[in-house]
């Protein structure tokens, strides 16, 4: 692999209120190493510890629930008690002492939260409608005695509310650089977006700008919440997962997520500029790649309608991809490229990539491998060998 230090993705760029000294980002990447409360542990810590040395990039902290009624798979992080927010914040910390900065995830589940998890955490098991993702889905539900309910108006206000109060938990307590309102895969707030969820007849369902609606609103709170510099939004426009429509939607999605980036520039225009928008490569199908159509696709359109800083993730350092890395982060100024698969098994990457050094290739039987930090903690920076003297240690809570 040729060295990339003399790209782009080594130069610094603002974003928000911070610099980074490099374009290279942790993209957020669920690993379910919390406790069973939700509270980050020490295997966290290190982990997050390690990416975050001679980096000075972007970490994007994993899927966050602002409240355990949002939805949440077992050992996802939560921010909501004084203990949960205690232990991100020795996370934080030590990505700020290494040089690096952070942002967390917010995310609602929505219908995406699977009915076994609804029952046992007696999680709200609720969508924009009471749209169930297929038949299985609605079997479980059945099997499990959890009925999908389409959220009302009170209740809608009352997750936005939530997702502005866990910004400033995010922000003015835990320290965190910026938060990232998780519009993309199929959660709740891309559920509002896309048909196949959301056939709602009131000021929230129908046009494309009344299911963009939502989104919008939590965006708008969080900017009254934290300020425009720290908040951020993820978007897939294409992705088929959970039910998501993509390229197979009756309305391009060039409309439709048009829109919405139109909306997030308008704002921008009148001085609420996002810290960035970070975009799901059509390539990419959630955990996995899609197929040879989604590769052909052109993506270039988010660039057309959103001036300010992009961020890009989709296995860019694939070998069918790498080559473009270095041709989009120079055609770009305001690029930022988002990694995940091989940030996993490479916690030097920066270094790596800056070298010209051989990548590591992740080992995604063990990406979710709670209680264990067999696949987590043992893959070391270049020339190391691997160590899995922690494999079985259960990892402890920060608080």
């Amino acid at each position: 692999m040729s060295s990339l230090a003399n790209s782009n993705l080594f130069k610094p760029i603002q974003v928000g209120d911070v610099v980074l000294k490099t374009r290279l980002a942790y993209a957020p990447s669920t690993r379910l190493r919390a406790s069973k409360d939700g509270v980050a542990t020490d295997s966290m810590l290190e982990y997050y510890s390690e990416r975050a040395k001679n980096n000075g990039g972007l970490i994007v902290f994993e899927g966050t629930s602002p409240r355990r009624d949002f939805g949440c798979f077992p050992n996802q992080p939560i921010l909501e008690t004084k203990q949960q927010v205690e232990a991100q914040k020795k996370i934080v910390d030590a990505i700020h002492s290494n040089g690096s900065y952070a942002a967390s995830q917010l995310l609602h589940f929505g219908r995406a939260v699977s009915p076994q998890l609804a029952k046992l955490f007696n999680i709200p098991f609720v969508g924009p409608s009471a749209i169930y993702i297929d038949e299985a889905n609605k079997e479980a539900a059945k099997v499990e005695g959890v009925e999908l309910k389409e959220l009302s108006k009170d209740e809608i206000k009352d997750i936005v509310k939530e997702f502005a109060d866990s910004a400033k938990r995010a922000v003015n307590e835990a320290g965190f650089d910026f938060v990232e309102v998780h519009g993309a895969h199929m959660f709740l707030i891309d559920q509002f977006i896309q048909t196949s969820a959301n056939q709602r007849t009131d000021e929230y369902g129908g046009s494309i700008e009344n299911r963009s609606r939502f989104l919008l609103e939590v965006i708008d709170a969080c900017i009254e919440a934290v300020g425009a510099k720290h908040v951020a939004v993820r978007l897939s426009p294409y992705a088929e997962i959970q039910g998501g429509l993509g390229k197979n939607s009756e309305v391009n999605p060039i409309v439709i997520w048009g829109y919405i980036l139109s909306e997030i520039q308008n704002r921008a225009d009148k001085g609420d500029e996002l810290a960035y928008i970070s975009v799901v490569e059509p390539r990419i199908q959630g955990d996995n790649e899609g197929d040879e159509k989604d590769s052909k696709i052109n993506f270039s359109w988010p660039r057309l309608l959103w001036k300010g800083i992009l961020f890009r993730a989709g296995a860019f350092l694939d070998p069918d991809h790498l080559e473009k890395l270095a041709k989009n982060i120079d055609g770009d100024d305001k690029l930022i490229i988002g990694i995940s698969r091989y940030y996993t098994s490479n916690p030097d990457l920066s270094d790596r990539l800056k070298r010209g050094l051989p990548l590591t290739h992740y080992d995604r039987s063990k990406f979710y491998n709670a209680f264990s930090n067999d696949g987590y903690l043992n893959f070391q920076p270049y020339g190391k060998e691997e160590v899995h003297t922690k494999d079985d240690v259960e990892p402890k809570p920060l608080a």
